[in-house]
């Protein structure tokens, strides 16, 4: 157990450069949060439901940070700083980083439709903050949300994701970076926020473009067509 708590907090430290020690990490209100969701975890899946709700009540108001009794986490999973909220239905895999004011949200219960609501984030992924991730999609491994981005819809293996709603920047994420990548995005000047819009619409550009030669070409087989009939 020892050996585990010293690699969790090791992990910490690597994506971290702030705490000076491995005493420092353990004052982190996300280490704390994690400790209290395995035990309100144990008891949600022993259905003792009330107790997991109450273990998670206390842990929210500690720490400022509420995951779901219910969601799924796997190793060394980091919360920089807090307010995050992580819905019931939500999987996280190892190695996940998200910062401050992030939603893991599902979707409208007001349907009545039971069963996987919240996204499901596969290993190495990183959301930067304030990012909301909403719905039972898949967030591909290694990849990254910018800040403020909001995920509707599933992310490819390794894609670098901006924007309202969020969209792939023209960069390539399928390699694996050679050092962790803080805040989900680079901090090179190709990620400045001037850049990020310049590169949504050189996307949406040259899809347009693909589209009108699709059209011309549809265009041109219709005429040919109608010469041959003549």
């Amino acid at each position: 157990m020892a050996t585990g708590l010293t690699a969790y907090l090791d992990s910490i430290r690597a994506r971290d450069p702030a705490p000076h020690s491995r005493l420092e990490v353990l004052t982190y209100p996300g280490v704390w949060a994690l400790a209290w969701h395995r035990v309100a975890h144990r008891l949600y899946k022993s259905r003792l439901f009330f107790l997991a709700r109450l273990v998670n009540h206390l842990s929210r108001m500690l720490t400022a940070i509420d995951i779901h009794p219910g969601a799924t986490i796997g190793r060394n999973f980091f919360i920089d700083h807090g307010f995050v909220v992580i819905g019931e239905t939500a999987e996280i895999g190892n190695d996940v980083t998200i910062y401050q004011c992030v939603t893991l949200g599902g979707t409208s219960p007001d349907n009545g439709i039971a069963g996987k609501r919240h996204p499901t984030l596969a290993d190495g992924v990183i959301i930067g903050s304030g990012a909301q991730v909403l719905g039972p999609i898949f967030v591909g491994p290694r990849s990254r949300v910018g800040a403020n981005a909001v995920v509707t819809k599933d992310v490819p293996e390794g894609a670098v994701m901006v924007g309202i709603p969020a969209r792939a920047t023209m960069v390539e994420g399928t390699a694996a970076p050679s050092r962790f990548l803080p805040y989900g995005t680079s901090c090179s000047e190709m990620f400045d926020p001037a850049t990020q819009k310049m590169e949504l619409m050189r996307c949406e550009l040259e899809t347009m473009r693909k589209r009108l030669d699709a059209l011309l070409a549809e265009n041109a087989a219709d005429g040919d067509r109608e010469r041959d009939r003549a």
